[in-house]
């Protein structure tokens, strides 16, 4: 477990040096890139299914990217977008293309189907925080 912590901060705070995040945020990127996986990892440990666990990691993650960059004065995308790298389903997707190309429908499919039903859940997780700090932080008229 400890792995997969240590494993989902260096990659977020990779990515977050590939998208020229600044240097004094990249810790901050790997920190919010492995709560949002540790969220994932134990909800899929419990027997949740992937796509709600996807959801709530990613919802997690863009709850934390608001409120660094509230903190920080840093634009919150530099943390999701980091953060979120841990959640994206490369590894599904190339699996899926490979059996499309071998004509393994039986199997491409399936892993297809799940590929973009994790990467929706991503973007509904994303979406959901960002209603809720609008409605959070809705002016009073």
């Amino acid at each position: 477990m400890l792995a997969q912590f240590i494993t989902s901060f260096i990659a977020s705070a990779a990515f977050g040096i590939i998208f020229n995040a600044p240097k004094n945020s990249l810790v901050k990127c790997g920190f919010v890139g492995m709560i949002g996986w540790a969220l994932y990892y134990y909800l899929v440990e419990i027997q949740v299914d992937y796509v709600f666990a996807t959801v709530s990691a990613s919802f997690l993650i863009a709850v934390i990217s608001h409120l660094f960059a509230k903190l920080y004065k840093t634009p919150m995308i530099i943390f999701s977008v980091a953060g979120i790298i841990p959640l994206v389903p490369g590894g599904l997707a190339y699996d899926a293309m490979r059996n499309f190309v071998e004509n393994d429908y039986s199997q491409a499919l399936p892993l297809a189907a799940r590929a973009f039903m994790i990467s929706g859940a991503i973007a509904v997780g994303l979406v959901f925080s960002e209603v809720l700090n609008q409605v959070i932080r809705k002016p009073k008229m």
